[in-house]
């Protein structure tokens, strides 16, 4: 019986050593997905290398790496090691996809893109010939169809209490710095309703009482998620997603999604910089409404955890203050920072490198914590400085304590202000030995 192993790797930290976590709040969905959709007789091991150990010396007969972000170099570290011991190994990702040049130097394949319709072509061309071609790269026109995820992978690891549930997968915008818009180029789609409740019952089957909806951007279809609201409110379960603010202008559906059981959503606040919003070609957000939205958000019933990036060409030492007080002065309970990368194939890092502002071409300098581009109004080193003390600012005890268990909401919803409390903890302890939250 052919073998696969699925590996996802961790991160590196400044000493060199990996990023290990007792528990992974979040698993991905990708492999218990894609461990569904193996044909009748292939094995299947995934290893999540932030709670696992990986063994170089499988037994598997194909390796396959998908990772996200800065993780990616360790997935190259890996590949190399499997490789040396005589292993075929695919790799994917949109990091993967993005440099798939750069990765294609360690690996013998890489999946560009989604990887449920590329699967089976790659799957049959291993088992006939023994060989990969060098890439594969099928696009889903749809996600009706799919299986249920194979949950029970993931549910016998050390996780937390929520398991993940595809939603939708792209987004109608096309922001110059976004690797989605790279990939997906303003395509979205939406899984038909009754195979998310039939993922969601899944998920309860297994003793789960909460989970999280994947998606870049649920409320690109309002329709859709207020259909999928109405169809999750009699499960009364809790649930967690990914969201933009224009959630704020629907009140209809904000009631919606908070009856369903909504609890926490992440939000793209991005900056503070209109000019710096307007660059990247996200004109649409507007920052004059960003306080008024989190709190109608957070007055409704949900928790507000959020993503911004520092270092857009709007930005200046003052901004950066501002992004402080901001975060403080609305109370949101978790808030992540990123200092703009031009991710290689992005339109942004074409432009910057058009206009020699580019600082280099390695990419594992690339971790979102380290400036590798030159901002219109703050050199470099102002703006890698200046995006640890927004962090280290941020999480101080004071500001967590205020944002989290001292939040006006938090009497409404015990757990989940005690949740970002502990997640704040959690993240501050990576921010204390310069490691970029991202490992949850």
């Amino acid at each position: 019986m052919p073998k696969l192993l699925l590996v996802q790797p961790t991160q590196y930290a400044p000493d060199g050593s990996l990023c290990k976590q007792s528990r992974l709040y979040l698993p991905g969905l990708a492999f218990p997905l894609l461990a569904a959709l193996l044909p009748e007789g292939w094995e299947v091991d995934i290893r999540l290398e932030v709670v696992d150990e990986v063994d170089p010396d499988t037994d598997a007969d194909l390796v396959g790496i998908g990772s996200m972000g800065h993780a990616t170099f360790r997935g190259l570290d890996l590949a190399r090691e499997f490789r040396n011991r005589g292993k075929k190994v695919v790799m994917g990702g949109y990091m993967a996809s993005l440099m798939s040049r750069e990765v294609l130097k360690h690996v013998d394949s890489v999946v560009f893109g989604d990887a449920e319709a590329s699967l089976p072509e790659l799957l049959h061309d291993f088992s006939s010939t023994g060989k990969l071609k060098s890439v594969y790269s099928r696009p889903l026109t749809t996600l009706a169809g799919l299986p249920v995820p194979r949950y029970e992978l993931l549910a016998q690891k050390p996780i937390g209490g929520m398991l993940p549930v595809q939603a939708g997968r792209g987004c109608p915008h096309t922001c110059s710095f976004c690797s989605i818009a790279c990939l997906y180029r303003g395509r979205y789609l939406t899984r038909p309703v009754d195979e998310v409740v039939r993922d969601i019952r899944a998920v309860r089957d297994l003793g789960f009482r909460r989970f999280y909806l994947i998606d870049d951007n649920i409320v690109s279809r309002p329709d859709h998620l207020a259909d999928l609201c109405r169809s999750i409110r009699p499960l009364r379960m809790e649930w967690a997603t990914q969201c933009s603010l224009e959630l704020a202008r629907h009140p209809e559906l904000l009631r919606l999604c908070v009856e369903s059981g909504a609890r926490m959503m992440s939000f793209g606040i991005e900056s503070l910089s209109q000019e710096g919003l307007d660059r990247l070609d996200k004109k649409w957000l507007r920052v004059d409404r960003h306080e008024g939205a989190i709190r109608t958000i957070s007055d409704a019933g949900i928790a507000v955890s959020s993503e911004m990036i520092l270092g857009t060409d709007g930005d200046t030492g003052e901004t950066l203050r501002d992004t402080v007080d901001f975060i403080n002065r609305v109370r949101l309970p978790l808030p992540r920072f990123y200092i703009l990368t031009p991710m290689p194939g992005t339109r942004f890092f074409h432009q910057v490198k058009s206009e020699g502002r580019l600082l280099t071409e390695d990419f594992t300098q690339y971790t979102g914590a380290r400036a590798v581009h030159r901002p219109l109004r703050l050199s470099p080193e102002e703006l890698t400085e200046g995006y640890w003390k927004v962090y280290r600012r941020t999480y101080s005890w004071r500001s967590i304590l205020r944002r989290t268990l001292l939040h006006p909401n938090a009497r409404r919803h015990p757990i989940v202000y005690l949740f970002a409390f502990f997640v704040s903890l959690h993240y501050r302890s990576y921010i204390r030995r310069k490691i970029p939250p991202n490992i949850f």
